[in-house]
């Protein structure tokens, strides 16, 4: 009984404390219980508050409380871009490229943030991690054949997709875009010189 007893109190810590018990003084005897209600108003008056220390002493409460929760949410989008999208520190030397870089991982989270409202309404069991990481296995490539006049034809395809990533697609009432029609290069010129006809 003693082990079972020291089972229940390791797992259900919190529950424990709030319990006063009374151990047999002999083998055999039973043991008691009672909820301890003082200790129950305490943690009850504990739970679920939060202390804010500010220097802003000449702002409303309510305001404060709107600061901090924004503050939650700045940490948590900055969580986001490093974790979930991986983007990761960029040193760039032009302010064009900087604000570039700004702009793509703006983007990256406004995508981020739309894709879990939707599974939110839609699949509310998955993560935009979980999706993500799932949908990264399809590639996007290019084939190039030459011709006979020096051209060559490029054909960009992604890979054909599993049957879990298209029940996901199907989930979210989302399709891929149709195959990209072919490209050929000019004569002469390559496949990343930009010289390209439909």
């Amino acid at each position: 009984m003693l082990m079972k007893l020291g089972e229940a109190r390791g797992r259900y810590r919190a529950a424990w404390r709030l319990l006063d018990v009374n151990l047999p003084p002999a083998k055999g005897a039973t043991f008691s219980f009672s909820l301890n209600r003082q200790k129950l108003r305490v943690a009850r008056r504990r739970e679920g508050r939060y202390l804010l220390r500010t220097n802003l002493c000449e702002r409303e409460p309510t305001q404060l409380w709107q600061f901090y929760m924004l503050l939650v949410e700045v940490e948590a989008a900055f969580k986001t871009l490093k974790d979930d999208l991986g983007l990761r520190p960029i040193f760039h030397q032009l302010e064009n490229r900087i604000e570039a870089h700004i702009f793509v991982a703006f983007m990256a989270y406004c995508l981020h943030v739309t894709l879990r409202a939707r599974l939110k309404a839609l699949a509310p069991g998955l993560t935009s991690r979980a999706v993500l990481d799932k949908m990264a296995e399809v590639q996007m490539l290019d084939v190039h054949f030459p011709t006979t006049d020096g051209r060559t034809l490029i054909l960009s395809r992604y890979t054909e997709l599993p049957s879990e990533q298209k029940m996901l697609l199907q989930q979210l009432n989302l399709a891929l875009p149709p195959q990209p029609p072919p490209r050929i290069t000019a004569a002469g010129g390559t496949a990343g010189s930009g010289k390209s006809v439909m």
